[in-house]
């Protein structure tokens, strides 16, 4: 296969809403996460779900939380974190119009390290035609 960079990296950030936090002390540490209400989201390929990443001092956390909430996409995880029902692990990108506006506030923001964005993945056999070495061309990041 072959892998061709179409944007930048990403972070995901960890959010929830203000009258979420009214009842809810804030975590300080990924760990802490175990006590609050989560809003989870359902790997349909793997089946299981997404345990939320963190890093600290170069060293790896996986963190399986628990909420009543379980998702298949990021968008209807934003819209229950914005509701009040928890806390979402969701791209920076998705979250940020809603804390730049106050409507979320962002937790653990030293934890979520940045990880490589979209890519395009197409198998190195086959004979590209120039229709597809056009549209490869069109959307390799150039950042």
């Amino acid at each position: 296969m072959i892998a061709v960079r179409i944007g930048p990296d990403m972070r995901s950030a960890v959010v929830g809403a203000t009258s979420y936090f009214k009842e809810h002390p804030e975590p300080r540490r990924p760990q802490e996460l175990i006590g609050h209400i989560c809003i989870n989201l359902r790997l349909p390929t793997r089946g299981g779900l997404y345990a939320w990443e963190f890093e600290k001092d170069g060293r790896g956390l996986k963190v399986h939380v628990e909420g009543q909430l379980v998702f298949n996409g990021t968008f209807q995880m934003l819209n229950a974190a914005l509701a009040g029902f928890g806390l979402a692990y969701v791209p920076e990108d998705l979250a940020r119009p809603h804390l730049a506006k106050g409507r979320l506030r962002r937790v653990l923001e030293d934890g979520c390290p940045p990880y490589s964005g979209y890519h395009l993945y197409y198998p190195s056999r086959r004979q590209s035609t120039p229709a597809f070495t056009l549209l490869v061309d069109a959307l390799r990041y150039r950042g």
